[in-house]
């Protein structure tokens, strides 16, 4: 009923999935009062849902708790509550929840900066296969955080993430090949990673190509 867009009846089957003790059935509803599908849009309905599932051990909504509290939806915004779900996730493998957890130690939100920390999780959650995770190891070797900066280990991550799609980590390939860090400076190769970036629906490598006047 979800997949064939019958929301209204989904929701109505998920809540009775659900009061039977269905986790999987929880977790829709939570994404769905979060999103506003099938019903009104409700983060405190949604927050209920991802703690009942959190509480059967639902690594993903552990995660989502973590969203709502960082983007201070439907509560007040609570970094160090964020980090704590983001955490509780993580410990259970979850690689978004690894990645976030990274995330608020490079910023140093909910918690002074700690690279090394970000470091860590980012190198956990690209071991399991998380591309965002993949460029930001990429990023903390290029500026030299928590590690010695080394532009050829970035390039490094950088390819990795962007042999996973990522487009970010598309345009920061081109980068290094427009700057000569880490690889030999290679225009042709920057213009060629850039327009993948672009193709991939990355903004800076289309406002980078049309700076230099190429077409994409």
């Amino acid at each position: 009923m979800y997949e064939a867009g019958k929301f209204s009846a989904a929701l109505k089957a998920f809540r009775e999935a659900a009061d039977d003790g269905n986790v999987e059935a929880m977790m829709y509803l939570g994404v769905m009062y979060g999103s506003g599908t099938g019903t009104e849009l409700n983060y405190t309905e949604s927050m209920a849902w991802f703690v009942k599932a959190a509480n059967h051990g639902d690594s993903q909504a552990m995660t989502n708790i973590g969203l709502l509290y960082y983007r201070g939806l439907g509560q007040t915004q609570d970094y160090r509550q964020a980090l704590s779900w983001f955490h509780k996730s993580a410990v259970l493998g979850n690689s978004e929840g690894m990645f976030n957890t990274g995330a608020l130690y490079r910023d140093g939100l909910g918690m002074p900066v700690n690279y090394g920390e970000a470091m860590n999780w980012f190198r956990k959650a690209a071991d399991a296969g998380n591309s965002d995770a993949m460029n930001d190891v990429g990023m903390l070797y290029e500026q030299g955080h928590g590690v010695p900066a080394d532009p050829s280990e970035a390039m490094k991550w950088y390819r990795r993430a962007a042999s996973n799609g990522n487009n970010s980590a598309m345009y920061n390939v081109g980068v290094l090949y427009e700057s000569g860090l880490g690889v030999g400076k290679d225009r042709d190769q920057a213009l060629l990673w850039y327009r993948a970036a672009a193709r991939a629906g990355n903004v800076e490598a289309k406002r980078t190509l049309k700076s230099l006047g190429v077409a994409e």
